[in-house]
């Protein structure tokens, strides 16, 4: 298969591009958030009424054109079969409205969240804004989700699947409640994991957001063997997952790595937004009028690209060839979706990238990725995985 995908003069792609280019070409205009929201509660609905004739009609038509199927590109890791590579990173879905239809993008995975254990408001807003040059935004959210309880509620009305009988897994994201002291952080995450362990195929510790004050702590070595080991305690925990920030310096990523080894987690993710401005300190927001290094939030998007690899590389380094990585930050083409597979990483995803680059992403990086395997002669993309081949062009 050779060549990026071209989508149909109709296709979702255009359409997408069409409609949200104009917007998403500058900083200014609709509110990042808003339009975030806006999006959402659509696809929500959908979600909920995806067996209705029309809607039917329409996501079947979203999948026909947006989603690949290759045995080349399926993997089997933690317990979970993932038709392909790319996923929804956490931070978009929050509460999970849309979790039953995220395939239909072509997704092999999606991960939703970040929840806590107590519904919170999140950070004052404007909180989101985006950086529409360097394909990148800031964000200082704050974990703003409706709580574990209502997730759960939201989740057995959509009535998905149990894990491991979807069309594609479910990763549940649990960060801790604002409101919670760092000593009790262990049972604040118990509480949300217990109410939702039943709807996971995989759930991931956040321990990394920048945007609560003191989570980054829980990265310790100390703190976070803690923390797995309380989660493990619970009756039928689903694989455990630890996503960490890209700012840790190389001997923590070290201590993180054997620390996730040693205690036979299912994978690591890398990475999270980050406090690094990346070479943009003096970059003006506009809807603020200060720099961007007087601004509070995490960078993502493709400033992240560079660091995601070294990240992803020091890992792999570090915990050897068996653990499960997840590669995301900066990810949005074929080119820099093959570059952290080659690096060590099994699975990537995407959340910025594919919110400038619009649904034609995903079939772009799926096909981009089936025609590496083709050059480099690999039989599956496992093949390819930490391989340290480059991208080569046709």
């Amino acid at each position: 298969m050779a060549g990026a995908y071209k989508s149909k003069l109709l296709s979702p792609g255009k359409i997408y591009k069409y409609c949200f280019n104009p917007i998403l070409a500058k900083d200014e205009g609709i509110d990042a958030e808003n339009l975030t929201q806006i999006a959402l509660s659509i696809l929500g609905q959908a979600s909920r009424q995806r067996k209705w004739p029309g809607i039917k009609w329409l996501l079947e038509y979203l999948a026909r054109d947006l989603q690949r199927h290759d045995v080349r590109l399926e993997q089997n890791l933690f317990g979970c079969k993932f038709q392909n590579p790319i996923g929804l990173a956490a931070g978009l879905d929050k509460n999970g409205i849309a979790a039953a239809i995220w395939n239909i993008f072509g997704f092999g995975f999606a991960e939703l969240g970040t929840v806590t254990w107590h519904a919170q408001p999140g950070n004052p807003r404007p909180r989101l804004f985006r950086l529409a040059a360097e394909q990148a935004a800031l964000n200082r959210m704050g974990f703003n989700n409706n709580g574990a309880e209502s997730m759960r509620k939201t989740l057995e009305r959509q009535q998905l699947n149990p894990p491991g009988q979807r069309a594609t897994p479910i990763g549940l994201n649990f960060g801790k409640s604002k409101i919670t002291p760092i000593e009790e952080a262990p049972n604040d995450y118990s509480s949300s994991l217990e109410v939702l362990s039943s709807h996971a195929d995989y759930a991931v510790i956040n321990v990394s957001s920048p945007n609560t004050p003191g989570l980054r702590d829980l990265q310790h070595s100390k703190q976070l063997l803690r923390l797995v080991r309380e989660l493990r305690k619970l009756n039928n925990c689903p694989p455990l997952l630890v996503k960490i920030a890209p700012d840790l310096n190389n001997k923590a990523i070290d201590e993180v790595a054997r620390l996730s080894f040693e205690e036979g987690l299912a994978g690591l993710i890398a990475v999270n937004t980050s406090l690094d401005r990346l070479g943009l300190e003096q970059r003006v927001l506009s809807q603020t009028g200060r720099p961007i290094k007087e601004e509070a939030g995490g960078l993502s998007g493709a400033p992240l690209r560079e660091r995601g690899v070294e990240v992803i590389q020091r890992l792999r380094n570090a915990a050897g060839p068996n653990l499960p990585l997840i590669g995301v930050g900066g990810i949005d083409s074929p080119e820099s979706a093959w570059e952290r597979i080659s690096a060590g990483a099994s699975l990537i995803q995407i959340y910025t990238g594919w919110i400038f680059q619009g649904p034609d992403l995903v079939p772009n990086i799926l096909e981009g990725v089936l025609a590496q395997l083709d050059r480099h002669g690999f039989e599956n993309v496992a093949e390819a995985v930490g391989s340290n081949v480059p991208w080569l062009k046709d």
